[in-house]
């Protein structure tokens, strides 16, 4: 049994189809790539699977269960949590206060959210940086907070929606980095990303959307050899 399944999804907004009967399941353990041109369907198909937005057809499981029709708040409290594409922590207040938003879910008492906010600010490189306003942290540690405020709801499944976006070749090894360590941790990774170097060495499958529609699926590859992604996505020809 598959951890999250797509089973035929799409959405309409008016009379625009931004996905179109796309399935695709990540497995335990797995880190999925999700790639595609921009508009292609990607962040619409995260906003599905994390309850922000019903599907207009189709089915969202999650651990045997069904999903689609649970609203973000559920979702999460099940296990699913996701970053968003532009990172706005709550700017105003420390490190620390943004990661025990997070791990309030699980932790009502405020001493222990505190401590378990201590520790996932840890795990992401921010230990150190508690005290410090979020809106003063650079890029990449506002990225790194987007992180954590997510895995502070302690998480099996992860959706990281462009976390590399920005940053600098070291900033980037270190984001890898840090998605390899969380599946080590047991959390399951679905990652959208433009950097095909990146998603490349990051994930053990990688589904491709365009327009809204998937065109292709499998190792990194596999994919990228896949002469209608290279033609509708990558450019060039296929090795």
């Amino acid at each position: 049994m598959s951890l999250l399944e797509l089973r035929n999804v799409s959405r309409d907004f008016g009379g625009l189809r931004a996905t179109d009967d796309v399935s695709f399941h990540v497995e335990e353990g797995e880190i999925v790539g999700l790639i595609g041109p921009n508009g292609a369907g990607k962040t619409t198909l995260f906003a599905m699977a994390s309850g922000f937005l019903p599907p207009s057809e189709g089915q969202i499981w999650f651990d045997g269960r069904r999903i689609d029709g649970l609203d973000a708040p559920a979702i999460c409290s099940v296990g699913l949590a996701r970053t968003f594409q532009i990172v706005r922590p709550f700017g105003e207040m420390t490190v620390l206060e943004n990661a025990m938003i997070g791990a309030f879910l699980h932790e009502p008492r405020r001493d222990a959210a505190e401590a378990a906010a201590r520790q996932v600010l840890q795990r992401v490189g921010l230990d150190g940086r508690e005290e410090q306003i979020a809106r003063t942290l650079t890029l990449a540690g506002r990225k790194r907070l987007e992180v954590a405020k997510a895995i502070a709801t302690r998480p099996r499944l992860l959706l990281l929606d462009e976390v590399m976006a920005g940053l600098n070749t070291v900033e980037t090894a270190g984001m890898i980095e840090l998605v390899l360590g969380l599946r080590r941790d047991g959390i399951s990774v679905l990652v959208i990303e433009h950097n095909m170097k990146a998603v490349m060495q990051l994930s053990d499958r990688i589904v491709v959307v365009h327009h809204g529609r998937k065109i292709a699926e499998g190792e990194p590859e596999q994919v990228a050899n896949d002469p209608e992604v290279v033609r509708s996505y990558l450019g060039g020809s296929a090795a």
